[in-house]
């Protein structure tokens, strides 16, 4: 019964415009960029059928952990180079993007960029504080835009999560905004330490139904950047937690819940090792993922992003090396790796502030989702299938050193008998 449920309240809560666009942009779309990018690969090409860009860094909040230079003079991508981007991405065969920042609704081209590229579709990471009425109703004019909007816990850890005031309430305002205009709206969520036990809860899930939001997505915090908080980041445990309680959840509540880190089976995967993601940061700077602050290639150079992508030798090595010795995150698990891979091919810190290899060179490896001794497959069908379709591995973790799975952080060898054994047993979310 969830599928109908879910159905009907997109039908009866969301403007027909948007649910037109996203059925079309976003549904077939995606499906024939993802059929066009596993054609691609047979031919040793990588192009993400997902491509993310950063569109500026400045931002209205001061997250803890935010590995954007958000206190830096601004670095924004004119509307211009965006468009060549966007359409040179169209041209083979790509239909989604996704929008981040910094806080994108700062970027004054925003709705203008959206407008221009009617046959895509664009999720925006935002903290919605700056969606007015106005707005949100530009966006349902337009249809071919969600807003995920990011909620990291009750009003007290909100304000000291996100370096705020009130930030709960005003982003609340926003929330109900895009609602009110019957946008197709998501909310989003950082899992760490200080909120998981608030917001990883039925009840919580079941607020949102109520308020109208329609799709909800959990991230687990990465610890990197210039503040490392590693205080905050989950254990093995709570990662583990996280993934049944997502499976549990879709199989339970008409709220579509989306998760970037696993296959249909609940095997892990990193979608920069796949190839299906890249991101392009505030400067133009191509990278393997926005965690990973480091690039040999412009967005923005005359080659264009189609040719600067499948000619990077950076990125295939990035992606190559990561299949080869994790399914989980390779900055985490592996730093020394990552440090190794930038200082092989010369890359440029793509940051800022200029230091990025002094983050790198501090981190300490720790447990992603890849977690070995146990997967937890999905429960419900229409979960399987699109998986199947949109998100899986692509089969490039066929060369997997069997080895990586005794180096996964949290696991240790007895080296009495070298039989494996796990400092706790659990699966990734």
């Amino acid at each position: 019964m969830i599928i109908p449920q879910i159905l009907y309240r997109t039908l009866t809560s969301a403007d027909s415009q948007c649910v037109k666009k996203v059925a079309w942009n976003f549904g077939f779309g995606a499906a024939r960029s993802v059929s066009k990018f596993k054609k691609r690969m047979k031919r040793g090409l990588f192009f993400p059928p997902f491509l993310y860009i950063s569109i500026l860094n400045s931002c209205n909040l001061r997250c803890q952990g935010c590995w954007v230079d958000v206190d830096k003079p601004r670095e924004a991508i004119d509307l211009d180079d965006l468009n060549r981007i966007i359409n040179d991405a169209r041209e083979h065969g790509n239909r989604f993007f996704g929008i981040l920042g910094g806080e994108p609704f700062m970027h004054p081209q925003l709705i203008e960029l959206i407008a221009q590229h009617p046959d895509c579709y664009f999720q925006i990471f935002t903290n919605g504080q700056l969606i007015t009425d106005k707005k949100a109703r530009q966006l349902r004019e337009l249809g071919n835009a969600t807003p995920l909007i990011s909620i990291e816990g009750t009003e007290i850890v909100s304000n000291e999560r996100r370096g705020g005031k009130d930030v709960l309430t005003r982003t609340l305002r926003g929330l109900d905004n895009c609602l009110k205009q019957g946008l197709l709206t998501g909310v989003a969520t950082s899992l760490c330490k200080s909120n998981i036990d608030d917001l990883l809860r039925e009840d919580w899930l079941r607020k949102l139904i109520e308020r109208g939001v329609h799709y909800a997505w959990y991230h687990t915090y990465r610890p990197v950047g210039p503040q490392i908080n590693a205080q905050l980041a989950l254990n093995p445990e709570q990662v583990r937690k996280v993934r049944q309680f997502v499976v549990d959840m879709r199989a339970k509540l008409p709220l579509v819940l989306i998760d970037a880190y696993y296959d249909d089976k609940g095997q892990a995967l990193c979608p920069m090792a796949t190839g299906i993601s890249h991101h392009i940061s505030p400067t133009g700077a191509v990278e393997p993922c926005p965690i990973i602050q480091f690039s040999n290639d412009s967005a923005l150079d005359s080659r264009g992003i189609y040719q600067t992508m499948t000619q990077s030798s950076f990125l295939r090595d990035f992606r190559e090396t990561a299949a080869r010795n994790t399914r989980g995150c390779i900055v985490l698990e592996r730093p020394d790796l990552v440090k190794s891979l930038v200082e092989k091919h010369r890359a440029k810190d793509s940051t800022i502030r200029k230091t990025a290899m002094l983050e790198l060179e501090s981190m300490e490896p720790r447990p992603s989702q890849f977690i070995p001794d146990e997967a937890i497959p999905e429960k419900h069908w229409m979960y399987r299938l699109a998986k199947k379709i949109f998100f899986n591995d692509f089969g490039v973790y066929s060369e997997l050193d069997p080895a990586a799975y005794d180096r996964a952080p949290g696991r240790a060898v007895n080296e009495s008998d070298g039989e494996r054994s796990s400092s706790s047993k659990n699966a990734a979310a």
